[in-house]
């Protein structure tokens, strides 16, 4: 158990250090361009992972109080599993997919809480308002689990333009990987794949 709690722990540090970085040195919406392929771009998500959201201020404190009951499961769920002496793939892809929950979550738990600016619900418009400048270590914009999760890593591989004959999207432009993420997300999508798809119940 303590070695998967070591892949849990090492993963949460890597994640808050470069959010902390993002968050305190680069303005909101900002990019650096590392290569062709590969940009730091800064943004906040009030939701789920990959920039899904959904239902406002209110449904933020849901999906975050949820991502605390997940947390709970997936620990409960590693815990058995060690104990029932699972492959050594099912572990470390349940403790990549625990520590990714647990990366989000710490955002959206305490990031309102201790930096002065952040994404922020306007209930007069029904959106989320962005904010300039460079966040730092503060009294908080927001409340416990109403902070947000921050996101850095973007791929944009290749981009283009729909053909016009083509139904709904014709002549629009297109980039893909268009998602910006962070490395939790990568940790919970790693996770899940092992699991999927190079487990096959061996016993470790």
């Amino acid at each position: 158990m303590k070695k998967h709690l070591l892949i849990v722990l090492a993963i949460l540090v890597v994640d808050q250090v470069v959010k902390i970085w993002v968050k305190t040195t680069m303005g909101y919406n900002h990019s650096i361009q590392v290569t062709d392929w590969f940009n730091i771009h800064y943004i906040e998500n009030p939701g789920m992972a990959f920039g899904l959201e959904w239902g406002g201020n209110i449904g933020k404190i849901v999906l975050s109080s949820f991502r605390l009951v997940a947390i709970v499961a997936i620990f409960i769920w590693l815990k058995r599993s060690v104990e029932k002496n699972a492959s050594k793939v099912q572990l470390i892809s349940i403790a990549l997919i625990l520590a990714g929950a647990a990366g989000n979550m710490i955002d959206s738990a305490f990031y309102g809480m201790i930096f002065d600016s952040g994404l922020t619900y306007n209930a007069e418009i029904e959106n989320w308002v962005a904010y300039g400048g460079i966040s730092q270590f503060g009294a908080g914009y927001s409340g416990f689990l109403q902070g947000n999760v921050v996101d850095m890593l973007s791929f944009p591989l290749f981009s283009g333009t729909f053909p016009d004959w083509m139904p709904i999207w014709g002549g629009e432009s297109f980039r893909f990987f268009r998602p910006i993420f962070n490395i939790a997300d990568s940790a919970i999508t790693v996770g899940v794949i092992l699991l999927i798809f190079f487990n096959r119940g061996k016993k470790s």
